[in-house]
């Protein structure tokens, strides 16, 4: 495996494991959690580093956070940015294993 900058560590918090994220694996994808002033250049060399991986493509997104109840009160959660990285074929991310 190649080595791990530890700066590549901040880009990427953590995989996103849902069922929409799941369904994209299928499909050569993989759904992380990224740091909010991450750009997709840095995400890209970040995933193909720690996971040792060719990235294809990087589309990111950002999550609105949605107003909630808070103790009776209403409260905001924190918006968060995601990216959907597209592998070229034969690479694979297993994200249910840890890193």
């Amino acid at each position: 495996m190649s080595t791990a900058d530890p700066r590549h560590y901040d880009v990427i918090l953590s995989p996103v494991i849902t069922e929409k994220a799941t369904i994209a694996s299928e499909h050569n994808k993989v759904v992380f959690k990224v740091r909010s002033t991450a750009t997709k250049p840095q995400i890209k060399e970040a995933v193909e580093k720690l996971f040792d991986v060719k990235v294809k493509s990087v589309n990111t997104l950002i999550r609105e956070g949605k107003t909630k109840m808070f103790r009776g009160r209403p409260g905001q959660r924190s918006d968060s940015k995601r990216a959907i990285v597209t592998l070229e074929e034969g690479h694979k991310i297993d994200v249910t294993t840890g890193l």
